[in-house]
């Protein structure tokens, strides 16, 4: 008699456990204030296998367009109106794990959203920015949209010029050229949730792995978790700096064009061009 293969305890996945922590910190860091932020992990199918028996599909949604390049990868998302401070007691009703279809057309369910509740509503952003970054780099995993609360501050303080931007943030903190020397990208404000920010966005993540969103938040993109939340992390830390130290005109000195350029080269990182001026 042939016996169906017992599965392990989804909830102990560690990327359900990333996801549990990762959503918990970031409320507690006050960057998802309601339903607000939203994540999206790319996953490997032998990943998701040891949990789930990946043909048996809960629901289908379309998608709003198709993402043929994503056609049979599997996502865990948080989910759409659903506030990061439950996911980590809640994740069966918070987050769920998805299943693009073979046309690119539609996503499978294959667990979570328990609740009838369904993924993000920046999944389009989410899924073009997945696309942009898996052309450039072949490890890329993680999606990360957030309200970091002094980015978001400095957005309506500083130019929104890529490079004058960048730059100011890599004076605020020595380590910041290192973890982000392809700078941050930038766009006019636009509503959120459409497939028109969705396109800008994965446009920008061609070149940057930090997009910001004026006025509204972040978005990260990275190889795992830590790596992601780090990176946003450091931006953030960077501009609450410039937001304390509040006017220019009290900065007495700070890092130069000649001293990042030395951090680049012991650190080995190239800065994206056109920033420092050497």
């Amino acid at each position: 008699m042939i016996t169906a293969i017992q599965k392990e305890n989804i909830l102990e996945a560690p990327f359900v456990k990333e996801m549990r922590e990762a959503t918990f910190n970031l409320w507690k860091l006050g960057w998802d204030e309601r339903n607000g932020g939203n994540i999206s992990y790319l996953l490997q199918e032998e990943e998701v296998s040891r949990y789930l028996d990946v043909n048996q599909v809960k629901r289908t949604l379309p998608l709003q367009f198709p993402v043929a390049e994503l056609a049979n990868k599997y996502f865990i998302v948080t989910g759409s109106g659903k506030y990061f401070k439950n996911v980590k007691g809640d994740p069966k009703n918070t987050l769920g794990i998805v299943k693009v279809d073979e046309s690119g057309n539609n996503i499978y369910v294959l667990w979570g959203f328990e609740d009838g509740s369904n993924p993000t509503s920046e999944l389009p952003s989410h899924f073009m920015s997945h696309i942009a970054r898996l052309k450039v780099d072949a490890n890329h995993r993680i999606i990360m949209h957030n309200h970091a609360t002094n980015i978001i501050a400095m957005t309506f303080m500083h130019d929104l010029d890529e490079a004058s931007f960048t730059k100011t943030l890599w004076q605020m903190c020595t380590e910041c050229i290192v973890v982000f020397p392809d700078a941050i990208g930038i766009l006019p404000w636009m509503v959120p949730g459409t497939e028109a920010i969705g396109q800008k966005t994965a446009d920008k993540m061609k070149a940057h792995r930090l997009v910001l969103w004026p006025h509204h938040g972040i978005f990260g993109a990275g190889t795992t978790m830590d790596e992601t939340f780090g990176l946003i992390e450091t931006a953030e830390k960077a501009a609450q700096i410039y937001t304390i130290i509040g006017d220019s005109s009290k900065i007495k000195q700070t890092i130069s064009d000649k001293e990042l350029d030395a951090l680049a080269k012991a650190f080995h990182v190239e800065p994206k061009a056109g920033i420092l001026t050497i």
